[in-house]
C-alpha cells in the first residue's frame, strides 16, 4: 500500500535579501545565522566535525535560508529540539517552510500565527523556550531538514490509431463473445504485472543525510568538557513581531530528508574555553630589564 507523504506546510511570503556571505552551510540551501542587532552574519567555526556559531546574550537572531535549487524545497526547522512552527518536539515528518526556487528568507522567531512570531533571542539556558516547556535536553542547536518535492508524473498520451489498427478493432468487435474473453498470452500477463508492481513502489530514493548521520553515531566519544566560564546559551521566546506567511501543500520526494544541516551555538567565552574558537596567542606584558633605555640609536628630534 502506498504511503502518503503529503504534508501541510507554510509557503513563505516573497522576500528579497542581499546575497548571503561566505559563512553559509548546506548543499541544497545556504543556511546562516544572522545577529539582528548588528545585521552581521555570525562566523561559522568547524570543530570535531560540527559547525558552531558564537551568540551574544540578549541579542535577537535569525536563521537565514536561501534555496539553491530551481525547484521548491521544504525546510523543517528546529531550534533547541523544538519545531519553530508547531512547538512540537522536533521530528523530520512535521510541518516546515516551503521555499520557492532560489528564494531567500529569514526565519526570525517561533511561529505564533500566519502573521506573527515571537522573536528568537539568545538567553540563559533556564530562560530558553525549550527549558520553560520542560525540554532542556537539546538546548544549543539549530537544525534544518531539507526535502525535495515529488512532482506529479506526466500523463502518457495515447498515439492516434492507424487505419489498419482501426480496421482490426472493428473486426474484433464483430467476433464471437467467447473469443473476446480468451486468456492473454504469457507475455501479456507478465507486462501487466510488471507495470502494476512499479506503480506501487515508493519513489526512487535520492541521496540523503542518513550516511552522514550513521557516521556521527560511529564517531569516537568525546570526553565531557570542563566547567565553562559563562552560562550556556539557549533561545528565548522574545517579543511578538509581524511576519506574514501563507499555507500550501508539499509532497516529499522521500520520507527521510535529502539533507540535514546542524549548527550548534554558545557564547564566545564558552567556545574559546571549549577549544572551538582558537584565538592567537599574544605575549603578556612583563617587567622590562632596562626601563630607561630608548630604542633610538641617533639624536632624536626635538619635542
Amino acid at each position: 500500500m502506498k504511503t502518503s507523504l503529503l504534508a501541510s506546510s507554510l509557503l513563505l511570503a516573497t522576500c528579497t535579501l542581499a546575497a548571503l556571505p561566505a559563512h553559509a552551510i548546506g548543499r541544497l540551501a545556504d543556511v546562516t545565522v544572522i545577529d539582528r542587532n548588528t545585521g552581521a552574519t555570525l562566523p561559522v567555526y568547524r570543530h570535531r566535525g560540527e559547525y558552531w556559531v558564537a551568540g551574544q546574550y540578549g541579542a535577537k537572531y535569525a536563521i537565514a535560508v536561501r534555496n539553491k535549487l530551481g525547484e521548491r524545497v521544504l525546510a523543517v526547522t528546529a531550534v533547541d529540539g523544538v519545531n519553530v512552527l508547531s512547538g512540537e518536539t522536533a521530528a523530520w515528518d512535521q510541518t516546515g517552510y516551503v521555499f520557492s526556487p532560489w528564494q531567500h528568507y529569514q526565519v526570525t522567531g517561533w511561529r505564533k500565527s500566519s502573521s506573527e512570531v515571537a522573536a528568537f533571542e539568545f538567553s540563559a539556558l533556564g530562560d530558553s523556550y525549550a527549558s520553560r516547556t520542560g525540554r532542556p535536553g537539546n538546548v544549543g542547536v539549530i537544525g534544518v531538514a531539507l526535502f525535495k518535492e515529488r512532482l506529479p508524473e506526466p500523463v502518457a498520451q495515447a498515439a492516434p490509431a492507424s487505419p489498419a489498427r482501426a480496421e482490426r478493432a472493428e473486426r474484433e468487435a464483430d467476433a464471437p463473445a467467447n473469443l473476446k474473453s480468451a486468456p492473454q498470452s504469457g507475455a501479456g500477463r507478465s507486462a501487466l504485472a510488471d507495470q502494476s508492481s512499479s506503480e506501487a513502489e515508493t519513489p526512487a530514493q535520492a541521496p540523503s543525510a542518513s550516511a552522514g548521520l550513521e557516521g556521527m553515531a560511529r564517531r569516537a566519544p568525546v570526553p565531557p568538557p570542563a566547567a565553562l566560564p559563562a552560562p550556556k546559551l539557549g533561545t528565548g521566546h522574545g517579543a511578538r513581531e509581524t511576519s506574514m506567511v501563507s499555507h500550501t501543500s508539499f509532497a516529499r520526494l522521500q520520507s527521510q530528508p535529502n539533507e540535514v544541516i546542524r549548527i550548534r551555538y554558545d557564547s564566545r567565552e564558552n567556545l574559546i574555553a571549549s577549544g572551538v574558537i582558537r584565538e592567537p596567542v599574544r605575549p603578556l606584558p612583563g617587567p622590562n630589564p632596562f626601563p630607561e633605555s630608548r630604542s633610538y640609536s641617533y639624536v632624536p628630534d626635538p619635542y
